[in-house]
């Protein structure tokens, strides 16, 4: 599986400096890690386990599982019998351990420039301890879930860790979804309590998060599901420097540190929003936190106790709640950060993701503060207030290890090298790429323009299901191709398959599937265990299948090739194309629906959508507006199409199925249409060519 030497031919390697000190400082080391954690995952994974406080040991076989439903039910298991509390080990162990307590935890990067804030981990585990305790007053006990909708603040981050404190099952929810996509979350977890803002400002757009929040909460009413309170915290308004200070200073959370945070946002503030407020639901978080203890003891969890649901896309249209637990989490969250950006003691780290994606949660807040990192939290955007605003960040905080997504690479690549330059960079060590395969030309730029020609590149491939990266370079040991993730991380099976379920080897295409599990994989779709035995299991009993295409070269480097299921990737956003038909059906208007993706230069996939009308309705500017603002209602801005074509009819085979190949040829201007034997009508095809809205690319 892993070739005996890494080629030197047609590969990149980053500055030899980075080989000196690194955790796997050579091709032959990774190789050496890798075959013990494939044939002896108990001594490999037991060894990291080390590094973390147990309350109580495990007893038996580190990991244990079955993936194959042939066998019975699909389980996996991980460090059966310990306990633990993450918030501890990733908090108390630091700050009382380890001596990290005036270490910076965090310094946030507000949406305006100068919006700045630096917490410690010793401010940060007080009001960590603060909000458990507001948590725990009003009524949230260990395995009840807590919905958080929140923007880019520190206070997201304590939210989080303070449901993990006291064993509380967090469901963060991205701040740009719409009150239906929160509503349905919402309720399917039966979340007893919802977090959020007043709002939020990304770049010149302000978002009036509290508006949505009620009306998603007004639509869990109708659903029959009451959520009866709502923590809100003042992010934007003025009441929430005068709600705080007020106070007597020794009655306020964290004195110094909320003066700092309310002072700063005040004064930033162009536009505060009207929050409208229901006494009998609404709880002001800066109230909530004036009276309330800086001590609480941890809630020891049980390994396999549940630590977060995280909602993704689903093929059939219904998002899926992915499960993820306390110890294998911790775990592998911890190593895969520590290993893939090669963590120094003194790294400035930044990560540019949302913490409602699984980026933002393996890798802004669970696995850098395992290790007591120091980060960058940014609100804002990459070009606010303009293009260089990410490398007068980078340069101001010398940030050494930077992550961030394939878009925001082609995004600035489009404004050239100048922005860059404008700036030193040179405390950068690593770089990083999520989300999405990297196309060769932006990691050129990225490596080249970026990064001086110095910084390895981690072209990081994994899901919100596996919890953390699986396939990876690691800094000093892999040399590098533009565009590949390379090879497997520790503990990680990879395997190619064919249609028929046969494993290919050496040089070859098809399904990317892995054979057993790692530490940090998820355990179940939460509420519907049937459901994950069916998308991750069924079609290739015995292999997780990650509904990705994958292939291998010659070197045994893997390339990702994209999703082969009905899902598409839009700027590093996994979306269904199933959610989002079922949005245009929605429409009066609209008899069917059928969504593919287009190549998009900056975004990757941009939406295409063909919509076959009811008898009637005539297609114009109008209704095409009705279409795009139901589909952002119903999902999220990031949802809203991009075309929309009137189809009069659409491709279908004999049987009836749609045949979205043909239609990606389509939207994409492709004529080389492959065989399209089985359609019914061939004639619809070349009329919806003539009608396309957009020019071949």
């Amino acid at each position: 599986m892993i070739p005996d030497k890494a080629p030197e031919e047609d590969v990149f390697h980053g500055a030899e400096e980075m080989r000196r000190g690194a955790h796997v400082p050579t091709f032959d080391k990774y190789k050496e890690m890798y075959m013990q954690s494939i044939e002896d995952p108990d001594k490999f994974w037991g060894d990291m386990a080390k590094d973390f406080f147990w309350k109580s040991k495990h007893t038996g076989r580190f990991l244990d599982y079955n993936f194959d439903v042939t066998k019975g039910e699909i389980f996996i298991k991980c460090m059966e019998g310990a306990s633990t509390n993450v918030c501890y080990n990733v908090l108390d162990r630091n700050v009382h351990d380890r001596k990290l307590g005036d270490k910076v935890a965090f310094y946030w990067e507000g949406n305006e420039p100068g919006d700045e804030l630096t917490v410690t981990y010793r401010e940060l585990l007080n009001c960590v301890c603060r909000f458990a305790n507001v948590l725990k007053s009003q009524g949230v006990a260990k395995g009840d879930r807590v919905a958080i909708y929140m923007p880019m603040v520190v206070e997201l981050v304590v939210a989080m860790l303070a449901c993990a404190r006291i064993g509380a099952v967090h469901s963060v929810v991205f701040a740009g979804f719409s009150a239906e996509s929160l509503c349905e979350r919402i309720v399917d977890s039966q979340c007893s309590l919802l977090i959020t803002a007043d709002g939020f400002y990304r770049g010149d757009k302000l978002i009036n998060l509290k508006l949505i929040a009620d009306e998603a909460l007004q639509k869990c009413t109708d659903k029959g599901f009451s959520v009866g309170r709502c923590i809100v915290l003042k992010h934007l308004s003025k009441e929430a420097q005068e709600t705080s200070l007020s106070s007597p200073p020794a009655k306020r959370p964290c004195p110094d540190l909320q003066k700092e945070m309310e002072t700063v946002r005040v004064r930033k503030t162009r536009l505060v929003p009207q929050v409208p407020w229901n006494p009998e639901v609404d709880k002001c978080w800066h109230t909530l936190m004036c009276n309330v203890s800086d001590e609480c003891e941890p809630e020891w969890c049980v390994s396999e106790d549940p630590l977060f649901i995280l909602y993704t896309s689903g093929s059939t249209g219904k998002p899926k709640g992915v499960l993820h637990t306390a110890s294998g989490y911790m775990l592998y969250t911890a190593t895969t950060f520590k290993l893939v950006f090669d963590h120094r003691a003194d790294d400035v780290y930044w990560c540019t993701a949302d913490i409602g994606w699984i980026t933002g949660h393996s890798y802004i807040t669970y696995g850098p503060l395992a290790n007591g990192a120091t980060s960058v939290l940014f609100e804002g955007l990459p070009t606010y207030p303009d293009v260089s605003r990410m490398w007068e960040i980078v340069d101001k905080y010398h940030v050494s290890k930077f992550y961030t997504a394939p878009t925001a690479i082609r995004l600035l690549m489009k404004y050239g090298s100048e922005p860059v330059h404008k700036y030193k960079r040179d405390s950068l060590k690593v770089l990083g790429t999520v989300g999405e395969p990297i196309n060769p030309e932006a990691w050129q730029w990225y490596f080249t323009v970026v990064g001086d020609g110095r910084c390895p590149i981690v072209d990081t491939f994994w899901q919100t299901e596996t919890g953390g990266h699986v396939i990876t370079p690691l800094p000093a040991a892999t040399p590098m191709k533009p565009g590949s993730a390379t090879f497997p991380f520790f503990g990680v099976v990879p395997a190619i398959l064919n249609e028929s379920g046969e494993e290919l080897e050496g040089t070859s295409e098809g399904y990317l599937v892995f054979k057993q599990p790692w530490p940090g994989v998820m355990r179940t779709v939460y509420g519907n265990h049937g459901r994950f035995e069916s998308t991750y299991f069924k079609k290739f009993p015995g292999y997780y299948v990650t509904g990705d295409g994958c292939r291998r070269d010659k070197d045994g480097y893997y390339w990702i090739t994209g999703r082969i299921d009905d899902m598409l990737n839009v700027s590093g956003h996994l979306l269904s194309t199933a959610e989002v038909e079922s949005a245009l059906v929605g429409h009066e208007a609209v008899a069917e629906a059928a969504v593919v993706g287009r190549p998009h230069p900056v975004k990757g996939e941009s939406l295409y959508c063909f919509v076959t009308l009811r008898d009637g309705t005539i297609f114009n500017h109008t209704l095409e507006a009705q279409l795009k603002k139901q589909v952002r209602e119903k999902i999220g801005a990031i949802a809203t199409p991009d075309f929309i074509q009137e189809a009069p009819a659409l491709p279908k085979t004999r049987s009836g199925k749609i045949m979205r190949r043909v239609l990606r040829k389509i939207a994409s201007g492709e004529r080389d249409l492959g065989d399209v034997s089985t359609l019914a009508d061939s004639s619809v095809v070349e009329q919806l060519f003539r009608s396309r809205c957009c020019p071949a690319m």
